[in-house]
């Protein structure tokens, strides 16, 4: 009784809000409420996973494999805020419970067991330290948890690189060509088919290093998926 008392007593001084509209949560809401999340811009992406745009920006890049994005990303929308409020504002819990929603909606539409292991793309140790956490490993353990496939960081970052929102596709692609390498803890890699998760893809460098990374290691299948895509 006594912890109830003070959860009821911190919940009054310290009401939790959503992420995006500020409003109260009730008990049964996690980061985000009912009506935003009902305003979310969900793609289709899962339903053409092997023909739509986003297969297009990688093909000749890599061997291309499913391409999905969560949320559509447009400038001052939804997804920009919960983005920005993830990456920049210490707000992890963001990223875990889109991860929840989007893994959720892949099992309903026929992707149980379609994966091995869910792999993020990996930040820098010094980003990392400075941030505190991978926004995009927390969208992948989202995923995993709610579709019960391992999240495995296969996957590390061996050189650190600058923002890459002002440089060109040509330049994107040459800055992360040769940064990541698979994890010396994972020696089997061959036949795993796995899901790449990013953050945000634009001109798919980053997704397409990392991709190619894991092939040349051995993994038999890499799909991606993505917070949100679009343009900056």
């Amino acid at each position: 009784m006594r912890f109830t008392f003070w959860e009821d007593f911190l919940a009054l001084v310290f009401p939790k809000t959503c992420a995006s509209c500020k409003r109260s949560l009730f008990d049964f809401e996690k980061t985000l409420c009912k009506a935003c999340i009902a305003r979310l811009p969900i793609t289709n992406y899962h339903l053409q996973p092997q023909n739509n745009d986003l297969v297009t920006k990688i093909m000749g890049l890599t061997k291309p494999g499913l391409v999905m994005s969560f949320l559509r990303f447009t400038k001052k929308g939804v997804s920009q805020q919960l983005l920005h409020l993830l990456k920049y504002k210490n707000k992890p819990e963001i990223g875990l419970e889109l991860g929840s929603l989007y893994g959720h909606l892949l099992l309903n539409h026929g992707f149980k067991d379609y994966w091995d292991v869910i792999v993020a793309v990996p930040l820098h140790p010094q980003k990392m330290r400075r941030r505190g956490y991978n926004q995009s490993e927390q969208f992948a353990r989202g995923i995993s948890e709610a579709m019960n496939i391992p999240f495995e960081q296969l996957l590390h970052r061996s050189i650190y690189t600058e923002t890459q929102t002002k440089k060109s596709r040509i330049e994107r692609i040459q800055n992360v060509a040769a940064v990541f390498e698979v994890a010396k803890s994972r020696h089997a890699t061959s036949w795993l088919r796995v899901l790449l998760v990013d953050d945000v893809m634009t001109t798919g460098a980053t997704l397409v290093a990392c991709a190619n990374t894991l092939h040349q290691s051995g993994v038999a299948q890499v799909d991606m998926a993505v917070i949100a895509a679009g343009r900056y």
